[in-house]
């Protein structure tokens, strides 16, 4: 611990869905039919991370819609995912009487995603001189990670995180905070059906932004490859080390 304030931001739905998933829903619900396992799970973990971190600050951050800047830019972005569960939904206004009653703030903003909300109040806060936590089952978030700011990740269940420091991130994929977001570019995400560099994975990916330091770096070396043996081409081989 040190004097510094601390701000503790949540990514809610990925809290919210973790809770649902994690307990059964039959198990959890009132004598009206309302279901509860989203509120008890998130007040669980929330309470467990109040404790453990014991922050100055903290917020939570939701969703809006899936209409953002990115489904403008790209309409396909996340069109493969199911709608959420009505028993799920039900349960977001239950969060919201919970977190003021908590008098934890929320941020929504139109437009953007929970984690476009939790990068800006990260980066201004660490910017004013505060520590900052974030809690989120996302690991595109992993590209703020700084001396600053540290990302908890949910591994596997509810109440399994991994604490990602500048450190943790270039031992798990051997690249930079920074790099990360190069990095998820070329490998994609068939969770948000963000198609992959056909037949590239998480090592080649990797590899590839350790090797030539960038993306930009990667397809500048590409179009020199190309234009040398007139013809286009793909990304060159890694070098060997």
């Amino acid at each position: 611990m040190t004097d510094r304030p601390r701000l503790l931001l949540l990514d809610g739905h990925s809290l919210a869905y973790r809770a649902f998933y994690a307990l059964p829903v039959e198990n959890f619900t009132t004598t009206s039919g309302q279901p509860t396992n989203v509120v008890y799970g998130f007040a669980n973990m929330l309470a467990n991370v109040l404790r453990d971190e014991r922050p100055t600050h903290a917020a939570v951050a939701f969703d809006v819609s899936r209409q953002t800047f990115r489904t403008e830019a790209y309409p396909e972005y996340k069109a493969t995912r199911a709608r959420s569960p009505r028993e799920f939904g039900s349960q977001l206004p239950l969060l919201d009487r919970l977190l003021a009653a908590m008098s934890v703030p929320v941020v929504r903003a139109p437009g953007y995603e929970a984690d476009d909300v939790i990068a800006t109040l990260a980066t201004a806060a660490e910017a004013d001189g505060m520590d900052v936590l974030i809690v989120t089952g996302d690991r595109d978030v992993l590209q703020l990670v700084s001396d600053g700011v540290t990302v908890l990740y949910f591994y596997r269940t509810a109440s399994e995180m991994i604490r990602y420091t500048p450190g943790a991130v270039r031992e798990r994929y051997g690249l930079t905070p920074a790099q990360y977001p190069d990095f998820a570019a070329l490998r994609g995400d068939p969770s948000d059906n963000l198609p992959s560099i056909p037949g590239i994975g998480e090592k080649t990916a990797a590899r590839w932004v350790r090797d030539y330091g960038s993306l930009a770096a990667l397809l500048k070396r590409a179009a020199r490859s190309g234009a040398r043996r007139g013809r286009s081409c793909g990304p060159p081989p890694a070098r060997s080390r």
